[in-house]
């Protein structure tokens, strides 16, 4: 698998829904080592990132960003 910027590829595809994901793996220098993101072919997308935080957008206007553990807050739009 191919990798750069401190990652590797861990695995991606597309279902037969044409739903995205691709998983990650950051090493064991971050806080969330196997990060991941999909999109869904009805526009929302979500992503787990390697410093422990995590935003949703659902695709018709909404949004929820979750702050690494211990930032505090969150931001809902």
């Amino acid at each position: 698998m191919p990798s750069g910027n401190g990652y590797s590829y861990k695995s991606s595809g597309t279902n037969s829904q044409g739903n995205h994901y691709c998983s990650r793996d950051y090493g064991s220098g971050a806080s969330n080592s196997n990060s991941y993101h999909y999109s869904n072919s009805n526009g929302s997308y979500y992503y787990s990132n390697p410093n422990g935080s995590s935003y949703y957008n659902s695709g018709s206007g909404s949004s929820n960003y979750t702050p690494p553990s211990g930032s505090g807050g969150s931001g809902k739009k």
